[in-house]
Parts: structure tokens; C-alpha cells; sequence
């Protein structure tokens, strides 16, 4: 199992081999989590494809709000 090191500013580096695995490139954003029932801290892939926007000035329903919400909490 692959080891990495907590430097003074709590940044790591993820190792090259589960950077692979999980495709992640640099610059991307990855989502970090604490399983508290496993005592695992969880490092999510990035999310791929087109980024959805709005045009401005555009009234959003509640229901287009919570959608992309729901979206974005599950990937």
C-alpha cells in the first residue's frame, strides 16, 4: 500500500500509482472526506465532462436549484 507525508502546510502528495488508478491530473479538483466509521480519510476522483453554466439574468426555479445540487453532492 503506497504511503504519503503530511508536510507542515497539511498538504500530500497522492502516489503515482493510485493517481493513475483514479485518473487524476494536476490542477484538478478532488473531493476530500472522513468516513468516521471506517477512520478512513476518502479522496474522490475528479467529476469529468462539461461543466454546466447559466446565463445571466436567468431566473432559476427551486427546483433547477436543488437538480444541480443533488448533481454535484453524488457525482
Amino acid at each position: 500500500m503506497p504511503v504519503s507525508k503530511v508536510n507542515r502546510n497539511y498538504q500530500m502528495t497522492i502516489p503515482r500509482d493510485v493517481r493513475r488508478k483514479a485518473k487524476i491530473d494536476r490542477g484538478d479538483t478532488v473531493m476530500v472526506e472522513y468516513d468516521e466509521e471506517a477512520g478512513l480519510v476518502v479522496v474522490r476522483p475528479p467529476l469529468r465532462g462539461r461543466r454546466k453554466t447559466w446565463r445571466l439574468g436567468r431566473r432559476l426555479t427551486i427546483e433547477e436549484i436543488e437538480a444541480d445540487i443533488e448533481r454535484g453532492q453524488h457525482g
